[in-house]
C-alpha cells in the first residue's frame, strides 16, 4: 500500500469501506493504520504473514502507544484482511487491548443539594437543576430556550440531541442522577431510556459497573 500513490490494494479497501457506509473520517483513519503497518512491513499488506501481525503489535506496544491508538489502528489492519483480503487467517490473529476503566464522579444526594445550594445566581442554579432533575448533557442545556419547555404536559423537547460540546458543569451531574436512579431501582434499562443511549453497554460504562452484574440485574427487572 504506496504512501503516495492509490495502490489496486488501496482501492480496493476504498471501495470496500465506500460499500459499507464508513464515515469520511473511519476511512482516513484505516488507511493511515494499514499505511503504517506497510511501513512496518517495507512491502505491501498483502504479503504480511501471521508473525509479522504478531510482531507489528508487539512493535506498537514496545514503542509506547497507547491503549486506544493500538486498538484504532488494529480495527483498520482488521478490516483489510477481514473484508478486503478476506485472509481470515490473519484477521483472527489480531487482538484488542480492554482499556483500563475509569472510575466515574458520582455525587451523593447531600453533596447534589449543596451543590446547588451554594450556585452564584438563578441562571446558574437554573442550569444545573435541570442537567441533574432532567439528566441532560451539558451541550443540551445550554441550547435550551423557552420554546422548548412544555408547562402543560411537564415535558422538555431536546433537540439536536449529542451535537456540539460546551463547556458546563453538569456532567457529573447528569451520571449522579443516573447513578441514583439505578441503585434505587436496579432498573438499568431506564436509566438508559433517560440518559438517551441507544447501547446498554453505553449505559453500563457510564455509571462504572460490572457489565455482568448490571445485565442480570437488568433481567430481573421488567420495564
Amino acid at each position: 500500500m504506496s504512501m503516495g500513490t492509490v495502490t489496486p490494494l488501496r482501492q480496493r479497501m476504498i471501495e470496500d469501506m465506500n460499500a459499507r457506509k464508513l464515515c469520511a473520517g473511519t476511512q482516513r483513519g484505516h488507511i493511515h493504520s494499514c499505511k503504517r503497518f506497510a511501513v512496518f512491513l517495507n512491502r505491501a499488506p498483502d504479503t504480511a504473514t501471521t508473525e509479522d501481525i504478531r510482531r507489528f503489535q508487539l512493535h506498537l506496544a514496545e514503542a509506547g502507544v497507547s491503549i486506544c491508538n493500538r486498538n484504532r489502528i488494529m480495527t483498520g489492519v482488521r478490516f483489510l484482511f477481514r473484508v478486503t483480503l478476506r485472509r481470515l487467517d490473519l484477521a483472527a490473529e489480531i487482538y484488542h487491548i480492554r482499556e483500563p476503566q475509569k472510575i466515574p464522579l458520582v455525587m451523593s444526594p447531600d453533596e447534589t443539594r449543596r451543590l446547588l445550594a451554594v450556585a452564584s445566581n438563578l441562571k446558574i442554579r437554573t442550569l444545573l437543576s435541570l442537567g441533574y432533575g432532567c439528566g441532560l448533557r451539558a451541550s443540551e442545556v445550554v441550547r435550551l430556550k423557552v420554546k422548548h419547555i412544555d408547562s402543560a404536559q411537564k415535558i422538555i423537547r431536546v433537540e439536536q440531541s449529542k451535537g456540539r460540546k460546551a463547556a458546563c458543569g453538569t456532567h457529573s451531574m447528569r451520571r449522579t442522577k443516573a447513578a441514583q436512579i439505578y441503585k434505587k431501582t436496579g432498573n438499568l434499562r431506564a436509566v438508559q431510556l433517560l440518559l438517551g443511549h441507544t447501547k446498554l453497554e453505553s449505559t453500563v460504562r457510564y455509571l462504572g459497573i460490572e457489565v455482568d452484574d448490571a445485565l442480570s440485574i437488568s433481567e430481573q427487572v421488567e420495564f
